[in-house]
């Protein structure tokens, strides 16, 4: 009994340190296809994540951009009904959150697409040719990774900056 504590501990640590990861896989809600959308029905990232233009925080699409071209079936696809059913009960998509900037620094999509003309695959990769929704970051959203872009870009790397 005395080796107990030996092992529950360095496994608490483990599962403790891999809930902190970026590595972490999430399943979405719906297996949502970026590609069919960009492809097939001519939209933008900016019909969906409007807020990106204008905004600090992109914001995740839900029901109510959903349903301009989804209030009724399109398909026969059975993510499309888990969307229908959603828009129906008028209950929001569960969406989790997968790309997060750390809480001691500040980040403004308005500012880097806008302004720094940075194209949304620069962070999130190529998302034209996704099939499934994010289950995890594309890049890691750390200190090293901006601060290699703002010196490629030559934008100040001050740490007022981003640190306020």
């Amino acid at each position: 009994m005395k080796h107990r504590g030996l092992v529950v501990a360095p496994a608490f640590i483990l599962l403790l340190l891999a809930g902190c990861s970026d590595s972490k896989n999430y399943s979405q809600p719906i297996a949502f296809n970026h590609k069919k959308h960009l492809e097939a029905a001519g939209l933008s990232c900016f019909d969906c994540h409007a807020q990106v233009l204008t905004h600090q925080k992109a914001s995740i699409p839900n029901i109510s951009i959903c349903k301009d071209c989804h209030e009724e079936a399109m398909t026969e696809n059975k993510e499309e009904e888990k969307l229908l059913k959603y828009i129906k009960d008028q209950q929001p998509i569960p969406w989790i959150q997968v790309h997060r900037v750390p809480d001691h620094a500040y980040f403004s999509h308005r500012r880097h697409v806008t302004l720094g003309k940075n194209a949304c695959q620069d962070c999130h990769g190529n998302v034209n040719e996704m099939t499934l929704p994010f289950s995890k970051p594309h890049t890691p959203m750390n200190m090293k990774f901006c601060i290699d872009c703002h010196e490629k870009k030559q934008v100040d790397t001050d740490c007022a900056t981003c640190h306020r």
